[in-house]
């Protein structure tokens, strides 16, 4: 539980009894490799964050399969806009390896409020960070060549290379497996 009472501490600036509050919320739980935390149009009840292991976000459009995006330790996972606004499940979460989480019940998300005093204010930047993330997303996707694209990823998390499959990494950077390939022995030479 250190890693996640880290994470909220680094990123939020909680107090220790707002801490306390929050992270009791929170229960271990483990995924086996191939295991699904949520699958697509089931609806998607908790918030986990990734103690360690791999998740894979994505889903199937009617040519292709897309990786959204690999979840990887410390960070959270969830289907946000299942969890919040209760909609079916946009995407499949899958565990690439097997994986410890820290997960909150989305009944004990909502009710955060009652337990924390800041709690809106807290929620707003967690939120808002979750925003940011996608923007630079966006933008790099738009203004970066796949190149620069996989240069960033390298070097933001050199083991993904090693530990996940080269076709979800591709699909998550926009590219095809064969233009990934080509960058990678680019650079290698």
């Amino acid at each position: 539980m250190n890693e996640l009472r880290q994470y909220i501490k680094t990123y939020f600036g909680v107090t220790n009894e707002d801490m306390d509050s929050i992270s009791h919320l929170f229960k271990e739980n483990t995924l086996q490799k191939g295991e699904f935390f949520t699958e697509k149009d089931n609806y998607c009840h908790q918030l986990s964050f990734v103690r360690s292991g791999y998740l894979r976000i994505f889903s199937e459009t009617e040519h292709k399969e897309v990786t959204q995006w690999i979840s990887t330790q410390g960070y959270f996972v969830t289907d946000l806009s299942s969890l919040i606004f209760n909609t079916p499940s946009r995407f499949n979460i899958q565990a690439l390896t097997d994986c410890n989480l820290y997960s909150i019940e989305k009944s004990d998300y909502l009710n955060l409020g009652e337990h924390v005093s800041k709690w809106d204010k807290l929620e707003k930047l967690f939120i808002a960070k979750c925003f940011v993330t996608l923007e630079n997303r966006v933008f790099n996707h738009l203004s970066k060549s796949a190149e620069e694209r996989y240069l960033d990823l390298f070097a933001e998390n050199p083991a993904l290379f090693n530990q996940i499959p080269l076709q979800y990494l591709a699909s998550m950077l926009g590219m095809t497996p064969e233009t990934l390939s080509r960058i990678r022995k680019k650079k290698i030479s």
